[in-house]
Parts: structure tokens; sequence; C-alpha cells
């Protein structure tokens, strides 16, 4: 086993490693989220955090790490006999993002109990994490349901696993912990709440920061037992403060005062419901006891809310996560604490990450992981500016403009304006029954979902179809000897129940962005068109990408990514301007997804072409502009890619010619109204259906 990196050798990240102290300290505090960017040592911290943890007696044998003081009387492995305990250290227990539902809660054994009549349960990592840390590493890349049963089990204590009539129960009490990129996507708002407490990370731009971390890491490389050695001590002093504020929690004093300076906190900020009162409460109790008082001070009411309340506000994927602080101090002072009595001075002992403690002993972070560490990001509001990663990008190969310049021979490049306000949008789905990863947009055979059917297993099976095995072992009971009541199963007999549900697709947007789009002032509206369908993707757990097209050329504004957020600001940033070189922006559409279907040759795509259907412009091809536009887009109608085009043509006189694309694609036009859910019911049931009468392409393509 490796010599993990030493919690308090990591410099910086001041709130990370508090909330993870707080919660170790705290267990009910629920958990922590850490958002940042690649590479700012999320899960060097984590991983370091359990050598922090006190050690935990444990029943010998039970595997389900009961205590022996207090077994769990519903323990599987139960009843336990009372006995001397075993002591080992507190686990760290990692979920995998392609973990399945059996390996997260445990699995009954089908075939024993089908060919044995044993009643046999594997136990799955929620056993494996009780009373230690869960570590779920790029959370937001989880199944949406694995997610809700690890918050289910986070908040009620406990693991239930019902399958076929059998019932398991078990305790699973745990530290819960996220980390996630939130370039890769969000995570829901409702999922967002389960955790308890969240931090922004971001690596230090600060030289003598970064030379530390690479100081430490090199050190660390070269010797990691003896790099561990040397900060022992400290990790030993942290170790005892923790368990010394574990016995200090039950004491501390949550005051009136303190309770309405957290509920008049959580109203300020128009937080929904009460979990975040709730775990207000207990992070300010835990900061109290990790500071050795007891009694809650404005201070820690002041610090629970920057760790608990930004992942709160936010309402949808495109608000900016972050806590006004000037308003966070009107609030609370309006609420003055009472003058308390004076503690006695407490034993001496070291300090934590939130003081002058050894971990501050330089500046920088280091890991194995080569994370650089630094400290978090100003907290931002809703106004602040596009961080760099959402800066917009000019992939190679393509060509940027100047702001006031000729763009193409088309006229000057006009600034980017505002998006309308989003609204819901039709259901735009892919035909066909696909399998790619779990969402909500288009059909497909998934493991949860509708019972469709039966199938042999294809390895382990997880889903029995009782009633499809029974028919298969039916026939040949006589034949095997039966003479009991009990039915005689063997392996072969087993059938792998088939289900159907919905499945999260890449959808791919071509925008226009010519100078006949800023015409009539139609950029506002369509952008705003472009966000509801981004709003829309991000609820149906979709991938996006966003090309752009205008001037002499095309760019991929946006490679295909999970975070809806980057193309919503990539999209806000776009300007307009030039001539329209509707080919270009087709062409490159096809090799994005030529080059997306090597990369995850499940996922679906469904192209979204957002334009009034001109083509002024052959670019750098040559040739008729008209032309090579239904050249290109006969080539992704051959090939099977679902269609649909967003007319924005306006005015009293209109050409049509976006209807004429569509037809080309083989798939539907749909005009800027018509996109509204509210403006015509039933109009996108499938994007291929709507042209059959109006495209002779559209028999060609695969069914």
């Amino acid at each position: 086993m490796s010599t993990p990196y030493p919690f308090t050798a990591v410099v910086g990240q001041t709130d990370l490693r508090l909330a993870l102290l707080l919660n170790a300290v705290s267990p009910a505090v629920g958990g922590v989220l850490v958002r940042g960017e690649k590479g700012t040592a999320k899960s060097t911290a984590v991983r370091a955090l359990s050598a922090l943890l006190p050690q935990v007696d444990v029943v010998p044998g039970c595997r389900f790490s009961c205590a022996p003081g207090a077994p769990d009387p519903a323990c599987p492995d139960g009843p336990h006999e009372p006995g001397p305990g075993a002591v080992r250290p507190a686990r760290m227990v990692e979920l995998p993002v392609g973990a399945s539902e059996d390996r997260l809660v445990g699995a009954l054994d089908i075939e024993r109990a089908l060919a044995e009549g044993v009643k046999a349960f594997e136990p799955g990592l929620l056993a494996d994490a009780h009373r230690g840390i869960l570590y779920v590493d790029e959370v937001n890349l989880l199944h949406d349901h694995l997610i809700d049963l690890l918050l289910d089990a986070a908040a009620m204590g406990a693991s239930y696993v019902e399958r076929e009539g059998v019932s398991v129960r078990h305790a699973a009490r745990f530290l819960l912990v996220g980390t996630m990129n939130p370039e890769e996507g969000e995570l829901r708002p409702q999922l967002l709440d389960r955790f308890g407490l969240t931090v922004e990370v971001a690596a230090s731009r600060e030289p003598a920061q970064r030379v530390e971390v690479v100081r430490r890491r090199l050190a660390y490389e070269d010797d990691p037992a003896g790099f561990a050695t040397r900060w022992a001590g400290d990790e030993h002093e942290v170790r005892a403060r923790v368990v010394a504020a574990r016995v200090l929690l039950p004491k501390v004093s949550l005051g009136d005062t303190a309770l309405l300076q957290i509920a008049a906190t959580c109203a300020g900020f128009e937080v929904d419901g009460m979990r975040a009162d709730i775990v207000m409460a207990r992070t300010a109790t835990a900061l109290a006891a990790w500071a050795g008082r007891t009694e809650v001070r404005k201070e820690d009411v002041r610090q629970a809310a920057l760790l608990a309340l930004p992942h709160r506000r936010r309402r949808n994927p495109f608000d900016a996560p972050g806590l006004d602080e000037d308003l966070l101090d009107r609030i609370l002072d309006e609420f003055p604490d009472e003058e308390p009595e004076p503690d006695p001075d407490p034993e001496p002992g070291p300090e934590g990450p939130d003081g002058n403690g050894p971990d501050d002993s330089g500046p920088g972070d280091g890991g194995p992981d080569g994370g650089p560490g630094g400290t978090p990001p100003q907290e931002s509001g809703p106004d602040a500016p596009a961080s760099e990663a959402e800066a917009p990008q000019t992939p190679q190969g393509s060509e940027q403009q100047p702001s006031g310049q000729e763009n193409g021979g088309g006229g000057p490049e006009q600034a980017a304006v505002r998006a309308a306000e989003p609204f819901r949008t039709k259901m735009l789905s892919v035909p066909g029954l696909g399998e790619g990863a779990s969402g909500r947009r288009s059909r497909a055979r998934t493991a949860h979902g509708r019972t469709t059917g039966a199938q042999r297993p294809r390895g382990h099976l997880t889903k029995l179809h009782l009633a499809a095995t029974i028919q298969a072992a039916a026939p040949h009971q006589k034949a095997r000897g039966r003479s009991g009541r009990g039915l005689v199963v063997r392996k072969d007999d087993l059938r792998q129940a088939t289900r159907e549900g919905r499945e999260g697709n890449l959808v791919l947007f071509v925008v226009d962005a010519s100078g006949s789009m800023a015409a009539r002032q139609r950029m506002s509206a369509v952008k705003g068109a472009v966000l509801s369908l981004l709003l829309d993707a991000y609820q149906r757990r979709d991938k996006v990408g966003l090309i752009t097209f205008r001037g002499a050329g095309a760019q991929l504004a946006l490679p295909p990514t999970s975070s809806v957020d980057a193309a919503a600001a990539r999209l806000e940033q776009l300007p307009t301007g030039g001539r329209t070189p509707l080919a270009a922006g087709l062409l490159t559409a096809h090799e994005t997804l030529r080059i997306e279907r090597l990369r995850d040759p499940s996922r679906r795509p469904l192209l979204v072409v957002v334009t009034d259907g001109r083509a002024t412009s052959a670019g750098a091809l040559g040739g008729d502009p008209r032309e090579l536009s239904r050249r290109s887009a006969r080539m992704l109608a051959a090939e099977g890619v679902a269609s649909v085009v967003v007319d924005c043509e306006s005015g009293p006189v209109r050409l049509g010619l976006a209807g004429v694309l569509a037809a080309d694609l083989g798939g539907p036009a749909v005009s800027l109204d018509g996109l509204r859910a509210d403006s015509l019911a039933g109009l996108v049931k499938n994007v291929r259906t709507a042209v059959t009468s109006q495209s002779p392409h559209t028999n060609r393509r695969a069914a």
C-alpha cells in the first residue's frame, strides 16, 4: 500500500480543509461537495483526510462494521453476541463513476436463492463505508439514480435493498465527499441541496505558492515514507484536535440569537426549504467545537453561511454560484451577539487549517496527483465576469475576425447582444431505440425503466425476469427428476429482464451568426431560443456542442461537453456580422459528429440548426453557396443524423429557405415561436416524421 500524502502538508485551500474537518467533527453536517478545475488537489485532500479520523471499534467478522457496544439490531450478520471488539482505522471507500447499482447498495445472489433456496446477500460500497468516508470523484458524471440512492442512504443513515420479494436493511452512516469539475457538467439543484457544504477551489496564480507546490510534490515523490514522517507530528496534533472537538460538540450551546441569525440569513438569501437552516446550525455548532468554545458566535454563523448557502442559491445551471458577503454582513449585524462569558483558556493545542498551524508553514499545495494549491476564488455574484474557462476560444484552423473590421466581405462585425428570456421548449427526440447514457430525452434500453421483455444474461445476472425464468425451467422438470413441490432451476434457465427508459443525447447546435441574422434585432430572440434549448438539454442530461458560422467560415465554439453553462457563456459572447457560409457550418458539424462517434459511439446525436436558411458565401470551398449547403445537408441525412431546423426568418415576405434546408436534412423545420412548448400541441413527436411528404431524400434514410 502506498504512503498517502499528509493532510497537514496541503497548504492553501483553507475552506476545503476546514469543510472536511468540520464533517470529521460532526458527520451530521451532511458531507462536502468540492467544485473546482482539474489539478487543484481535490482528491489529494480528500484521500488524506481518512488518516485523521479516529480508529473505530468493530465486531470481529461483521461485514457491516457494527460497534461492539451498540451493534445494529437489524444487521444482516447479526445478532452479535457481547464480547471484545477489534480496532481498525476508519475506511475511505471510493465509488467509481461507472459503478452499478448492485456495486453500490449490494446484491442478492439470485442464482443461489433459486437453485439452493438460500438468501445470500453480498454487501456493497455503502456497507464498506459505514463509519468511514465515502468518496465520489466526478460526482456530476454519476448516473442520477445512483446519486439518489447515495444521498438517500446518507440522509437516513441506512441502506435498503429490495429485490424479488427479499428485503435487506443495514446501517450506512458515513462522511460523504464528492468532487467535480463544473466544466464537465452540473448537478441538478435538487441534488446540490443534499450536500451539506460546498467549496469552490482554484489553483493559485502566485508564483511563490506554485513553487511550494512543486517543492513538496518532488519531496514526496522522492521519499513518500520520509516525507510522511516529517509531517507525522502535525498529523497527530490535528487528529487529537478532531477527537477533542467531537467530545466537546454535545456541550456546545446554540442560542436564540444564533438561531435568529441563521433563519434571517437563509430568508434573506431566499433559500428554498429548511435544509439550509439545519445544515447551517450543525455547521456553526461544529465550528464552535473546532475552536474549543461552548457557544456559537456570529463569526461561526457567518462562516457556516459561506460554506452551506452558495450551492443552494442556484435555480438553474446558468446562475453563478457565490454569496454576496456585504448582504450577509448586513443581515448578521441586525442580530448582534450578546457579550459571552469568557471561556477559560483551552489547553494548548495545534492550530487547524483555519489559522496559523503547521500546515500553513509555506504557501502552495502538493499531492501525488500534482494538484497545485491556492486560495479559493473570490465569491462571485450574478454579474461577475466569466471565468477563464468560459472565455471563447478559437480552435486551430479557424478564423476569428477582430471586432469592428470587415468579416468576410459581408459588413462590419457587430457587438454581441444579450439573449432574450428563456422559455420551456418542445420535446425534441431522436427516433428509434438507443443504448446510450442514462438521461431523459430519447427512448433507449437502460438498466432502469419499465420491463419490456427478457433475454439470456450476458455476464452476471442483475435483473431477474422471474416469469421468463420459470417458463424456461418448467418444460424440463420431469427430465431433471423433480419429485417435490420445489422447482428445479438451472443456470441456463435464468433470464435477464430487458428494460426501456430514456437516454441522454449529444445535442449539437449549429448557429448562424451572420449579418442577416443581426437584422431586425433577431439575434436576441435567437440566443433566447438556443438558451432555452440548452436549459432543456441540461434537464434531460444531454451533452451539448456549439458551432457558429459567419464571414468566411465556421468554428467549433464549444466541443461536445456536459457543461451547458459553458455553452451558455459562449453563446452570450457571440458576435454577429459578415456573410453566411452555411455549408461550412454543416461540414464542421459533420466532422464534429464523426469524431464524437469514435469517442462515444453509443450516444446518438441530435443536430439543431438555427438559421434563416440563407447561404451567401462558399468560403474557402468555392462554388455555388446554395448548392454546397444542400449537398452538405444531404450528406448528413444520408448518414442518419437526426436533425431539426429552427427557422429564424421573420417579416411579411419570407423565402422559406429554412424549410428547404430541413427537407434536405430529412427533419422538420420549426419557427422560433413554434419552439415554445405552449404554442402548438404535438409539433415534434419525432424529428424525422414531419417532412415525409416534403422531401424525396427522407425515403433514402435508414429506418
